[in-house]
């Protein structure tokens, strides 16, 4: 069994018995969710450090969250990279794909699709992905596809405004997206609001052992 005790907590993270835990740090990067040139916490209301955290995976409250904007039309791929830091391949699956608010209602925020990355070397899960807000989603993106980094998840989209996505116009179109370590915690790579990124600028880092949630790289 793999336990992670969270600070002040004695809050036990074990790993599923059908999975290896990624026990050592190797990290494997995480890139936005966007193909193409996006903006990080545009208003200065979504960074990681408060921003917040709705989904869960393996029965916890995922690491960290931050809005990614770009306007509706733009590719949704993988934030996970293909290879870890010590250049094990790495498979990225889909293990979620339904509708992101909890009225059932693709009309009132799109699809959430959740990823999980492997090692191909260790065979060690690394870590899970949440992509909120995704729109035009195609068939074959269903939960057990493999993707990779360019793989088409959908698009960003514009939907109704209710309280699971309280936006007005398309330059608050984004994608939300949560982050969580199968072993103890990742972390996000902190920048001012309002930052351009590019697809290949990194986030943040799985695999490696932080010691709790929102932890700055």
């Amino acid at each position: 069994m793999v336990a992670v005790v969270a600070a002040g907590m004695g809050l036990l993270l074990a790993a599923p018995a059908t999975a290896q835990a990624h026990e050592v740090p190797d990290a494997l990067t995480v890139y936005p969710p966007i193909q193409g040139a996006s903006t990080w916490d545009r208003f200065g209301l979504s960074g990681p450090a408060g921003h917040h955290r709705v989904f869960s995976n393996w029965g916890y409250l995922n690491d960290w969250s931050v809005d990614i904007y770009r306007n509706p039309g733009a590719t949704v791929v993988s934030p996970f990279g293909s290879r870890t830091a010590a250049g094990h391949a790495v498979t990225v699956r889909v293990v979620t794909v339904r509708p992101g608010c909890a009225t059932g209602q693709l009309a009132d925020g799109g699809y959430r699709i959740g990823l999980e990355a492997t090692d191909n070397v260790t065979g060690a899960v690394i870590a899970r992905a949440d992509v909120m807000h995704v729109d035009r989603k195609p068939a074959a993106i269903a939960v057990g596809a493999t993707v990779g980094p360019w793989t088409k998840l959908g698009e960003t989209g514009r939907f109704r405004y209710s309280s699971c996505y309280q936006v007005n116009g398309d330059t608050g179109a984004h994608i939300h997206l949560e982050v969580i370590n199968h072993h103890r915690y990742s972390c996000y790579l902190p920048r001012a609001a309002n930052t351009e990124l590019g697809d290949e600028t990194a986030i943040g880092r799985a695999g490696l052992h932080y010691g709790g949630p929102r932890a700055a790289c």
